[in-house]
């Protein structure tokens, strides 16, 4: 069987040497060594300024929300999963949805002013399979409207744009650590910012809002990472470099033996230095896509259908008129992509998409 994707595990012996740095201390969780040394080793290799890492890629958008003060509506993509939307929706304010580029996928920046009214507190766009947004465009735009800008940017990991990391970009960016992702602890995530008063207001949020042992400095919840998941992130690190390369080549390989078909892949934008997370294409219409995934799980290939349904079809969110997320979101599939998915694997998936697309 062939998943649309599977988690990497470092050799086993790895992961145990690490962790029983935790097991001799006794100390699994509180932002222990493991976890201060994994962000320090991520702060330089991300070159950010400041960096925190939290149980889960979803809870530092909610703190961002809540650490930035947002109120009334926020603009987002309806094309992202599902945490972006729910996130806004969890902190109380509104989704306002822009519809998205067609080739980018990311939000169009065209329409966002548009969309901009007095109740508007904040952009909160994603970078779609670690495609940058115009982040230069949404940057004059909220700079104009006093407005602030979260990136959510799970699928970013090791991706630059114009020679930095996209995650220095916006008043704060987050990234997703989960087990499928390139770089993973398990469960897991990050924010990043470039702002030390709003990096020291989500700190406080993440940990209760504790100041110190018997002071509290905010309100809170518990977002902290776990020693179990440094230690995960620590036994991972080490291959990140090897991981984007063996990636690099299975993209290469689909890019090679797709072309010519009745499919359009993804545009990255300009100056972009990609991590080649996800693979997804763009078929002619739904039915194409269905028959597709029909025939790929029939010889036990599985597939996924990133991002669907477009997020303004959720039963919390207001109608909106995105005619070009809807579309795309009915038309766009993953293929499978993750280390040791083996070159031969790629020609049996691409053979079989040649017998349903011509």
């Amino acid at each position: 069987m062939i998943n649309v994707t599977r988690a990497f595990l470092p050799k086993q012996e790895e992961y145990q040497a690490v962790l029983k740095r935790a097991w001799d201390k006794h100390w699994l969780t509180n932002r222990g060594e493991l976890v201060l040394e994994l962000e320090t080793k991520l702060k330089h290799f991300l070159n950010a300024s400041y960096l925190t890492l939290t149980t889960n890629g979803t809870l530092p958008i909610q703190i961002a929300i809540k650490a930035l003060g947002l109120k009334g509506e926020i603009i987002t993509t309806p094309f992202s999963y599902v945490a972006t939307t729910s996130s806004i929706v969890w902190e109380g304010c509104t989704p306002v949805f822009v519809d998205i580029h067609a080739e980018y996928l990311t939000i169009d920046e065209t329409k966002i002013e548009a969309a901009i009214t007095a109740n508007t507190s904040a952009i909160l766009a994603t970078h779609v399979f670690g495609n940058p947004c115009h982040v230069e465009a949404i940057e004059k735009i909220a700079i104009k409207h006093n407005l602030k800008v979260i990136y959510d940017a799970a699928h970013c990991f090791g991706v630059t744009y114009n020679g930095q990391s996209i995650f220095n970009y916006g008043d704060v960016s987050t990234c997703s650590f989960h087990a499928t992702k390139l770089f993973h602890t398990g469960e897991g995530g990050c924010w990043i910012t470039n702002n030390e008063d709003l990096n020291k207001k989500m700190y406080h949020h993440h940990n209760f809002g504790h100041d110190g042992p018997g002071k509290f400095y905010s309100v809170g919840i518990n977002a902290k990472m776990s020693e179990l998941q440094g230690a995960m992130g620590l036994a991972v690190f080490p291959y990140v470099d090897q991981l984007i390369n063996e990636r690099k080549i299975i993209v290469e390989t689909y890019n090679q033996e797709l072309e010519g078909l009745n499919l359009k892949r993804i545009k990255l934008r300009e100056q972009t230095n990609w991590n080649y997370s996800y693979y997804p294409v763009l078929l002619k219409d739904e039915n194409t896509l269905l028959k597709l995934m029909a025939k790929l799980q029939n010889n036990n290939i599985y597939t996924r259908r990133y991002f669907y349904p477009s997020l303004n079809n959720l039963s919390y969110t207001n109608e909106a008129d995105v005619p070009v997320s809807e579309d795309v979101s009915k038309r766009v599939l993953c293929l499978p992509i993750y280390n040791g998915l083996s070159i031969q694997e790629v020609g049996e998936i691409t053979s079989l998409i040649k017998s349903v697309i011509h």
